[in-house]
């Protein structure tokens, strides 16, 4: 049962093909759900943000269940992509762990040590938990991920200065203008995202921060938690456009919230002054032909390479440390992934010696009667002690096995499955009555 990752991101597809096949947060339970139905996909998690789109997966066949997770994407999305092939990429096994590993840390963001990814990566694997579509590896997996992730900010400088996709907009908006003092901004979008911008820009000494939402309601809350700016009812969004220097909008909408119409009757209002708009949402949030517009500069969320490179500068000497604590989580799965194997065997042998040792434990205390109470303590004690040291030797040379030499490993674990019968027949669960009465004999 392989495990495999197959995905997306800024580094394989432009936005505009990652749009077309982006999942909104919201609708993670619905698409893990329809997932039920490929019959070669035995786990899934899907994680989707602005610069990826991934699934992790525990397959009854590797070559059926990636074809069958293509086929969902091809089948599941709007909007053909014809070589939908050549923007994908597969890691199997090791591989497949290593990866998620270097996204929970940031290191395969398109900010190194981006601040958002891992709680991106939890959300991701909460949806799998409500969709009951994380099973036992993927749990123990994004587990681990969300450990590394920990680690790596903690004990590395990868996260400093929370550095993201949101503070590279705030960057590039600085980059284009020149200055941020004084300027009207526009934050379209109250989400992770839209709150991250808000709270950079309340530092940058911007003129006025405006806060658009679909829920007025989240939009009051991000200005009050601010302390500073006003919110904005989306009906009411061209009044704030004909206003503003600098729109930063990063929604989870589904259709374009700046259109030709709203931002050209805006522009009439200010044919003189240049509107620069930063456009960090995937699907975006501003229809390209927005950009035919005089005066209006548009950017989308891979526009962002050039601040981006600043950032990567600034954080490399961090790298090879959070790689050390990547290697060691990834070793640490693999070693519990591969003795998975050897699990139900182990659990048999000592399920079975403990029935024999409870059975006959019994037996002897019905016999003796004027045991006391402390006495048949001591016996019970004494039996599970032996029991345990006889199985310590053989159970923990065959978890070591199955973690370094896993074709050595399942030898061993056929072997003990025949010496002790651990297929249920001639288990010695029910003494042949002969032994009975010799024991009877005996006493």
């Amino acid at each position: 049962m392989p495990l495999v990752c197959l995905g997306m991101n800024h580094r394989t597809a432009p936005v505009e093909v990652r749009e077309r096949h982006a999942f909104p947060l919201s609708r993670a339970a619905e698409v893990l759900t329809a997932l039920r139905d490929y019959s070669a996909v035995r786990e899934c998690v899907m994680t989707s943000t602005c610069g990826r789109l991934e699934f992790y997966a525990e397959l009854d066949d590797y070559e059926l269940g990636v074809a069958q997770l293509k086929s969902f994407l091809t089948n599941f999305r709007h909007g053909d992509v014809g070589d939908l092939d050549s923007y994908l990429y597969t890691h199997l096994g090791r591989e497949a762990v290593l990866h998620l590993l270097r996204v929970a840390t940031g290191l395969d963001s398109m900010v190194l040590g981006e601040a958002e990814i891992l709680g991106q990566v939890k959300d991701a694997y909460v949806q799998a938990q409500h969709a009951g579509s994380a099973g036992k590896v993927l749990h123990r997996l994004f587990h681990e991920a969300l450990q590394t992730g920990k680690a790596a900010r903690t004990q590395t400088g990868i996260g400093a200065d929370s550095a993201s996709i949101g503070s590279a907009a705030v960057d590039l908006a600085r980059e284009q203008m020149v200055s941020l003092a004084g300027k009207h901004v526009l934050v379209i979008g109250a989400g992770r995202m839209g709150t991250l911008v808000a709270r950079r820009l309340r530092h940058e000494r911007v003129g006025q921060i405006a806060v658009a939402n679909r829920s007025y309601q989240r939009a009051e809350q991000v200005v009050l938690e601010l302390g500073a700016g006003k919110a904005v009812a989306m009906p009411g969004i061209v009044s704030v456009l004909a206003d503003a220097d600098i729109v930063i909008t990063s929604t989870g909408a589904s259709h374009f919230i700046l259109t030709p119409g709203n931002v050209g009757e805006a522009m009439a209002r200010r044919p003189e002054r240049p509107l620069c708009i930063i456009d960090i949402a995937v699907p975006r949030d501003a229809d390209p032909e927005c950009a035919q517009i005089p005066n209006v500069a548009l950017n989308d969320i891979d526009a962002l390479t050039s601040v981006v490179a600043e950032h990567i500068e600034a954080r490399r000497e961090h790298v090879p440390l959070v790689n050390e604590i990547i290697a060691e989580h990834v070793t640490r799965f693999q070693q519990w992934y591969q003795t998975r194997s050897a699990v139900p065997v182990i659990s048999s042998l000592v399920e079975k010696a403990e029935e024999i040792r409870a059975r006959e434990v019994t037996r002897l205390l019905q016999r003796c009667s004027e045991l006391s109470e402390r006495e048949k303590m001591l016996i019970t004690s004494a039996t599970m002690t032996i029991v345990s040291r006889l199985l310590h030797v053989p159970v923990t040379r065959i978890r070591e096995l199955a973690a370094t030499n896993q074709a050595e490993a399942m030898e061993n674990v056929r072997v003990l499955g025949e010496l002790f019968a651990l297929d249920g027949k001639a288990d010695g669960s029910t003494p042949p009555p002969h032994a009975e009465a010799s024991s009877d004999q005996r006493e």
